[in-house]
């Protein structure tokens, strides 16, 4: 099949860790370099950014990249987008009539209209993966929420007007329903990880003094990831250090708005000097990082899925995290590790205090969430059954199209 992928904000070459790049970048690049190595064509669309950006550009993996112009080619928060998105929907309309596609699967709300725009005229088929929801970031950010005012109205459109919706989590789905998506326009494919680079590594001892206990923290660094619940739980578990990977470039981390921000509650509880923060690390260099954490913790606010949790189980790390969203999916208290409601440092502390006295019962987390990564979670098998549902959605229009088909008279 020629297949488009729309990521309007989320480039699948850019750099993870800052405010904007994270989960659906990493999520776009491993399924669009999947695709491509069982036989398809694959674009994927995603905003010129930098006036430095080619047109398109072939990625490593064999897919093509194409920098749609749309907006001025600088950052541009992702909240601010959907001015452009008529650009973006006019250009991708252009493009798929001069080089028609089989199936277009968009990444994130604001990419569903844009493909909505292109795709329809010419009866091409939308597979829509939110990768958020406006309710739920309204529901946990009240007043605090950026998102456009229409963007929750926009998404429920979406629910009704796309050929199909790929949910990452069940708790998605059922979000999904109170919006008005119709219960059989929906699969679960969860996202994905790489178990041959993701892999338990024996970890290599800090230079110098004894060994101290590691919780490890990787993602953006904003608020909802919870951050700065981790640091109040470190305030109540002596002799333990905090190390976050995320964020800006190492030289600007000193300067950084919200790592201002953590140091200072850092300081404040008295925990600064157990607290490192290294700023964006490269995907080659996680897996070593991840294997030299006792405890990896992912407690966010919500989140749709949550790849670092996958990632840190691939590894042999057990893992405590939130009790939301994909977590929900992905992490089996008393087998892979811990959930702890959100926000709730006071719970999280005695929960890390209890894993990280236990070295048995983390090795058997370990052990666990290596197996459950293997045998769930890895690439090949999530993008096979992203290839499935796109061959069904395609065929299903395809009959749609044609009447004698879809009475059942063919040839």
């Amino acid at each position: 099949m020629r297949i488009a992928l729309v990521s309007e904000h989320a480039n699948p070459l850019a750099v993870v860790g800052g405010v904007d790049a994270g989960g659906q970048n990493v999520h776009v690049a491993a399924l669009a370099g999947g695709l491509v190595e069982r036989g398809h064509d694959v674009t994927v669309y995603s905003r010129r950014d930098t006036a430095s950006a080619p047109e398109r550009v072939r990625a490593a993996e064999g897919y093509v990249v194409a920098h749609v112009p749309a907006g001025p080619p600088s950052d541009v928060p992702k909240d601010q987008l959907l001015q452009y998105m008529p650009a973006f929907g006019d250009y991708l309309r252009q493009c798929w009539a001069e080089e028609p596609v089989d199936v277009v699967h968009a990444h994130f709300w604001m990419s569903g209209l844009a493909s909505m725009r292109a795709a329809r005229p010419g009866g091409t088929p939308v597979l829509q993966t939110f990768h958020a929801l406006g309710t739920v970031k309204r529901r946990q950010q009240g007043s605090h929420d950026t998102s456009p005012p229409a963007r929750i109205a926009l998404e429920r459109r979406l629910c009704t007007s796309v050929d199909r919706v790929i949910a990452t989590c069940r708790d998605e789905v059922a979000e999904l329903r109170r919006m008005g998506l119709p219960p059989d326009r929906a699969s679960i494919i969860p996202c994905g990880v790489d178990t041959d680079a993701f892999r338990p590594t024996p970890a290599v001892p800090a230079p110098g003094g004894p060994h101290r206990p590691r919780l490890l923290v990787i993602g953006r660094i904003v608020e909802r990831k919870g951050v700065g619940n981790v640091i109040e739980a470190l305030a109540h578990l002596p002799g333990v250090e905090l190390v976050v990977a995320g964020g800006p470039a190492p030289d600007l981390v000193g300067t950084d708005p919200q790592v201002v921000r953590l140091r200072r509650l850092a300081r404040q509880l008295g925990v600064e000097d157990r607290v490192r923060f290294l700023g964006s690390v490269s995907r080659p260099d996680l897996p070593a990082l991840t294997c030299s954490a006792d405890v990896v913790v992912a407690v966010p606010w919500y989140e749709p899925f949550g790849i670092v949790p996958v990632e840190a189980m691939a590894c042999g790390r057990p893992v405590v995290g939130s009790a939301v969203g994909g977590l929900l999916d992905t992490v089996v208290p008393g087998v892979t590790g811990e959930l702890v409601p959100p926000r709730r440092p006071d719970l999280l502390a005695p929960v890390l205090r209890d894993l990280l006295a236990d070295p048995a019962r983390r090795a058997a987390y370990g052990r666990a969430g290596r197996e459950r990564a293997v045998h769930t979670y890895q690439w090949r098998a999530v993008v096979e059954a992203t290839e499935a549902v796109y061959a069904s959605t395609v065929s299903s229009a395809v009959v749609a199209d044609d009447p004698r088909l879809s009475s059942g008279v063919t040839r």
